[in-house]
């Protein structure tokens, strides 16, 4: 008796564990990776673009084991949306220890979340002495686009629209992305043709900075939500606008009730598709 019992839990222990799977990594096709695999293929890249939930707790540990493993490969550059380009000076001051995390969080515009989820990141670059770029458009001017178009930026003093992608950056109405956000809010009160520009601009500006940092030698590991390079298009796009010469890879997180089998509506997404349970807590 006491070894069949031994023998049952034996058998079922690997059932258990398949059905506690996290996460699982595939390919564009929907063919399943392995991390390393995913790794091998990223260091040699120019720019790796990681699409991020930006409350998934999972998709914020893989960014850094990412960012540790490519480390150790070469070189790295890590910039960010959530620290916005005006910024920099005070992301600049932290890193170089001039600042504490007290005075960083005072000083900067820091999302709530960042100490859970974007501190552990900044922390490793200050550590390596890895340069860390505020890559995304002031949430201002972002606001003001939507509201009084994008012309209105052409009114802004020399110092702010260094913050911004230059003026007039490229736009392409027609870009599936753009299209479905119009689409998604035409019966609301966001459904104006500025709506898509307020979220271009905050693409162009990304693109802009990556590629404005990027040192040779050395990979740009640029954490976002996932929006913004899904389908190759947001910055991945206007990366391939302000330079086509550069190797970008893209990450996609998505979030599925069962991760061992990719559902068919999120191939294609990006390079390396991260399927995420569902289940997973969230930071908030």
């Amino acid at each position: 008796m006491k070894n069949i019992l031994y023998l049952l839990l034996f058998v079922s222990a690997p059932v258990f564990s398949q059905n506690g799977q996290a996460y699982q990594i595939y390919n564009a096709k929907g063919k399943k990776v392995t991390y390393d695999k995913m790794v091998k293929q990223l260091q040699d890249k120019d720019v790796v673009l990681f699409g991020e939930f930006h409350d998934n707790s999972l998709a914020h540990w893989l960014q850094l084991e990412l960012t540790k493993s490519l480390a150790q490969k070469r070189g790295l550059t890590l910039g960010a949306e959530m620290i916005e380009a005006d910024n920099q000076s005070q992301l600049n001051d932290y890193l170089a220890g001039k600042i504490d995390q007290k005075a960083f969080d005072t000083i900067a515009r820091l999302w709530n979340n960042h100490k859970t989820d974007y501190k552990p990141l900044v922390d490793f670059a200050k550590k390596s002495k890895i340069r860390f770029i505020a890559t995304n458009v002031p949430r201002r001017y972002a606001s003001k686009v939507y509201k009084e178009g994008v012309e209105s930026l052409e009114l802004l003093s020399a110092e702010e629209k260094s913050w911004i992608a230059p003026l007039p950056f490229p736009y392409d109405e027609n870009l599936p992305g753009y299209v479905k956000m119009m689409e998604m809010f035409k019966d609301s009160n966001h459904a104006n043709p500025n709506f898509p520009k307020s979220q271009a601009v905050k693409d162009a500006t990304m693109a802009y900075f990556i590629s404005k940092n990027i040192e040779a030698g050395k990979l740009f590991v640029h954490f976002n939500g996932s929006y913004h390079s899904n389908n190759y298009e947001g910055i991945y796009w206007y990366l391939n606008t302000y330079n086509q010469a550069l190797k970008v890879a893209t990450i996609a997180t998505v979030s599925q009730a069962e991760v061992k089998k990719m559902d068919p509506e999120n191939k294609n997404l990006a390079d390396f598709i991260i399927v995420i349970d569902e289940d997973m807590t969230k930071t908030f």
